[in-house]
């Protein structure tokens, strides 16, 4: 067979193909729409409404900042267990360094140089003396958990205005671009505000989202590459479409643009374009997929890792500033379990236990459902007893489908 025909026969593919070769890239939207729309029924649709959707991104916001860090220590082959700690210590520093007057960008900015250093200083022993990262971060954990208590004196350190909790309940949303209408609620007619910027940044958004999408077509198309049928890649392009505008309309429904959601798609964007468009973030999976050929490629393996842990201990400090935002205080025992939760949201995204495949999206998106989880049992009035052993099923569940669709494709 020639190879234009092998060409011309890759690009061909059926439905049963196109389903084989995405389920497991896919799977994870179908699954968080299943547990979201799930939830719809037993909650009467209250987990849908505008309020609970923008207090979902809100109250997970630190757990899937930890996720976007997560996923690239997984990916290389590590862990992280003391990402909670330092959270909690990043925290404390940062309402310290608030309540000395330096004032909110300064402390936001200091406390993310403070959790560069201590991811350097455990990047240091994992990449450099090759002490493996689940001894070094556990050490981490205790070590900055006992810090913390130190820094605290064992006592919550409360911000001394509301300024610095605007970061993490704080919405976006300008007067000039704010309409006012009366909705009747039962016998009273009550004042209801439509917030447009959330709109307009949607409709934005698609138009960039399908401009990129029909760019990448175009250029697979250019060299060859094998590409999704046009009718699946409308389909793709139409859902995604469809997901960002719903969610647009619900934040223009209450009251804004979440900030903490803002940070979280800068932070997306930027790692995003790390790990697709530079050399660095192509090194990250190499050295995830096979440190020792990588290292033969000439590849500085150590200096990836080492930079891995510093850029975590960013997220860690920017998480830190959220958490103590949020609860509007420096908690001694801040970021119980953070790390097993941010471990559990990149594995439930499709991140690879062996290392060298997880996707920042893929993390958010497991971030989500276990937000939505957690959310949607609450709204239900069922314990944290049930929610502990619901998350850790579905997290088994995860772990089980990366082994079984790796098997199946034969890379295992």
């Amino acid at each position: 067979m020639s190879e234009v025909n092998q060409l011309k026969e890759k690009k061909t593919s059926t439905f049963k193909d196109v389903v084989k070769s995405n389920m497991r890239n896919y799977s994870i939207y179908i699954m968080l729409g299943v547990i979201l729309f799930g939830f719809a029924i037993p909650t009467h649709g209250v987990n849908l409404s505008p309020r609970n959707i923008t207090n979902l991104f809100i109250q997970n916001s630190y757990i899937l900042i930890l996720a976007v860090g997560m996923v690239m220590v997984i990916v290389i082959g590590n862990i992280d267990l003391s990402v909670g700690s330092v959270t909690a210590f990043a925290g404390a520093i940062g309402a310290i360094l608030y309540n000395a007057g330096i004032g909110l960008f300064a402390t936001i900015l200091l406390t993310i140089i403070v959790g560069m250093i201590i991811g350097a200083f455990q990047g240091y022993w994992i990449a450099y003396v090759r002490i493996p990262a689940f001894i070094v971060t556990l050490a981490g954990m205790n070590l900055f958990r006992g810090l913390t208590y130190i820094l605290t004196n064992v006592t919550p350190i409360t911000p001394h205005d509301d300024t610095f909790k605007q970061v993490a309940i704080g919405c976006v949303s300008p007067e000039f671009l704010r309409i006012t209408h009366m909705v009747q609620k039962g016998a009273k007619t009550v004042e209801k505000d439509f917030h447009l910027l959330p709109l307009i940044v949607g409709v934005i958004a698609v138009l960039l989202i399908i401009y990129i999408g029909f760019r990448g077509r175009n250029k697979k198309k250019k060299y060859g590459f094998h590409m999704l049928p046009v009718g699946f890649f409308i389909l793709k392009m139409f859902v995604l479409s469809a997901i960002i505008m719903l969610l647009s309309i619900q934040f223009a429904r209450y009251r804004g643009i979440p900030i903490v959601f803002i940070i979280l798609l800068l932070a997306v964007a930027i790692y995003t374009f790390i790990t697709k468009n530079t050399v660095f973030g192509r090194y990250i999976y190499a050295v995830g997929g096979n440190a020792k050929s990588a290292k033969l490629s000439g590849i500085n393996s150590e200096n990836v890792e080492f930079l891995v842990h510093i850029i975590m201990g960013a997220f860690c400090g920017l998480a830190g500033i959220i958490f103590t935002a949020y609860m509007n205080s420096a908690l001694p025992d801040a970021g119980n379990l953070f790390e097993l939760e941010a471990i559990a949201s990149t594995f439930i995204g499709g991140a690879s236990a062996s290392g060298g495949i997880g996707t920042i999206i893929g993390a958010i998106m497991g971030g989500l459902i276990l937000g939505i989880i957690k959310n949607g049992m609450s709204l239900q009035n069922i314990g944290a007893n049930w929610q502990y052993v619901v998350k850790a099923l579905v997290l088994l569940l995860a772990v089980w489908y990366d082994i079984y669709t790796r098997k199946k494709s034969g890379t295992i």
